[in-house]
């Protein structure tokens, strides 16, 4: 008989007919007349429990039956005499696939802390509630990610993971190379001969893929990228990775305001289809993770986000009477104390900062008339602060090459991108979201590095 998810017997109208499940036991609790396992497959939050009766042939071997163990059952769907549980299965049958060892299994019915499963057993990490929860999450929110794109004919891009470029002129980033680092290959003059290296120069790591969007949608009118990026920033902080997932759409013929009802679009599809395809999840974060997760979401989703100025944002901040660890003057990046006070306290919904200084912003936004400011923009939610940065994109050659040249950006390096103004240059506008700051968000999770599989931060690059 073909093997059935948990989730998908559990939701049966009715109890009744022979069913076949397999996954792992959660727990195993013998008594004299019968024993019950319950048994998780990683479909769903909740177990499904097998009941063994006392004169089955396996009532000896399943009564020994280690928490951990890989088993497949089979038997009929009754009725759970049980709280908590609306079915349970009378086993007929038990193959035992493999057994854990109950001496050295690490993940026993007590308590573990997120920092013990993070550190020491990653790798078995998904079988936990709370983990297993944050996977389903994470996939449904991917799975949402591309249905919205897809459904606005958005084309999916793979941009270079290796690039030679830097978007954001940070230069905090991981170098790829063949050289060997004990003795590389010298110029006379001094320094590394790159030359002799596998691409012939130096090469990182992408930090994003905006720049190689942006000539797909000038030819493609609207793409998105959806992949791994990397910023090399020795931060070891709740909110940052060294490798973490992208999202990136660019769009041709977007100005400032296309892009941002895009980005309020897309944050409320996404939290939307959380709430009504994770419900169980969900209630288990907003019990056990954070009591707001769920109110936060619907609020969102319910909510017109407020837009407001970069100067605006800043008076609203230097009226408030609140002391900031960060003190407010124009000029300044807003940090995320002030873009929480703004989401939380201020607005009371999400808001959208546009036109900060061009001091402050990348190299790629559009200048603003007032030759001070840029057509950037940031999306911020309470609890968390940023959770989308963007711009519309400037599409005028001499106005590009200036403020390159103003922020000392070898233009050779990048002949590639300038060719996309030369040549039929468009406006277009586009933005992106941190996955895992979307995942951690979402759920309530204290740690960013609890939302990843095998999480890559400073003096951490273990498994996987």
């Amino acid at each position: 008989m073909k093997r059935e998810s948990i989730k998908s017997v559990l939701a049966r109208p009715e109890a009744g007919g022979n069913v076949t499940v397999a996954g792992w036991a959660r727990a195993v609790r013998a008594q004299k007349q019968v024993v019950f396992i319950q048994v998780n497959d990683g479909s769903c939050l909740v177990n499904l429990q097998l009941v063994v009766p006392q004169d089955h042939p396996q009532f000896e071997q399943l009564g020994r039956l280690s928490q951990g163990s890989g088993l497949k059952a089979q038997g009929r769907l009754t009725p759970s005499t049980g709280s908590g549980q609306s079915y349970e299965l009378l086993v007929d049958s038990v193959e035992v696939y493999g057994e854990a060892d109950p001496t050295s299994y690490p993940l026993q019915k007590k308590h573990h802390s997120l920092e013990f499963l993070r550190e020491s057993v990653p790798h078995l990490r998904p079988r936990t509630r709370t983990f297993g929860a944050v996977l389903r999450v994470r996939n449904v929110l991917a799975r949402a990610i591309h249905e919205f794109f897809q459904e606005r004919g958005f084309l999916w891009a793979q941009t270079p993971i290796i690039t030679a470029s830097d978007c954001e002129g940070a230069g905090q980033m991981f170098r790829v190379s063949t050289l060997d680092p004990l003795n590389p290959p010298c110029l006379p003059e001094g320094g590394v001969d790159f030359g002799q290296d596998f691409f012939a120069k130096p090469a990182y790591l992408t930090v994003s893929g905006q720049l190689a969007g942006e000539t797909m949608a000038l030819a493609l009118s609207n793409i998105y990228t959806f992949g791994p990026t990397f910023r090399a920033e020795n931060s070891n902080t709740t909110r940052h990775l060294a490798e973490f997932w992208m999202v990136e759409p660019e769009a041709a013929f977007y100005d400032l305001q296309d892009n941002m009802d895009l980005a309020e679009d897309f944050l409320k599809h996404l939290f939307r289809t959380v709430l009504d395809q994770c419900q169980e999840d969900m209630a288990f974060f907003a019990e056990f993770v954070e009591k707001s997760a769920i109110e936060t979401l619907e609020s969102i989703v319910n909510s017109p986000f407020e837009r407001v100025t970069y100067t605006e944002a800043i008076k609203l901040l230097e009226q408030s009477g609140q002391a900031f660890e960060y003190p407010v003057k124009w000029g300044m990046d807003i940090q995320t104390e002030h873009e929480r006070y703004l989401a939380e306290k201020r607005m009371k919904r999400p808001v959208i900062i546009t036109d900060y200084p061009k001091d402050i912003k990348a190299f790629y936004m559009r200048m603003n008339d007032d030759g001070k400011t840029v057509r950037g923009m940031d999306v911020v939610v309470p609890r968390l602060g940023e959770i989308i940065g963007g711009s519309q994109r400037e599409e005028r050659l001499d106005v590009l090459e200036a403020r390159m040249a103003e922020m000392h950006i070898d233009p050779a390096s990048y002949s590639w991108y300038l060719d996309t103004r030369r040549f039929g240059s468009v406006p277009h506008s586009g933005f992106g979201l941190g996955f895992e700051r979307t995942v951690q968000f979402v759920t309530g999770m204290g740690n960013i590095r609890d939302v990843i599989l095998y999480p890559r931060t400073p003096k951490s690059a273990s498994m996987g």
